[in-house]
């Protein structure tokens, strides 16, 4: 069995060792998005998505991407494709409501006391 493997390993190029690294990196980025999800659910016992799970599925999916182009994948190149809109959506109404959340800035009308911070 190890000898197999050792040939496979042998027989792989620099540059095919390299995508191998770049592919297996980038699966590992994208599993990162189901750790970070389990534990901040466990920790408010309720099931939610957190922020970061956005930014990894967005980086990972991204990284799959140019690994499935590098490997002239249809199905793999179709399927993150698909998700990096889905992901980059949710990116953007984080993003989105931020923004409102922040409001605008505080200007006041001539003549008027600016408001205070938090009142």
């Amino acid at each position: 069995m190890f000898e197999g493997l050792a040939q496979w390993w042998a027989d792989k190029s620099a540059a095919e060792l390299t995508w191998l690294g770049i592919g297996l990196f980038a699966q590992l980025m994208f599993s990162m998005r189901f750790l970070i999800q389990w534990i901040a659910t466990e920790r408010a016992r309720a099931s939610i998505v957190p922020e970061t799970f956005w930014y990894f599925s967005f980086l990972g999916g991204l990284m799959l991407l140019s690994y499935a182009i590098h490997r002239m994948d249809p199905v793999f190149i179709i399927g993150q494709a698909t998700g990096l809109v889905i992901y980059s959506r949710n990116i953007y109404f984080i993003w989105q409501g931020k923004r409102v959340d922040e409001g605008p800035p505080d200007v006041p009308v001539e003549g008027e006391a600016k408001p205070a911070k938090g009142v």
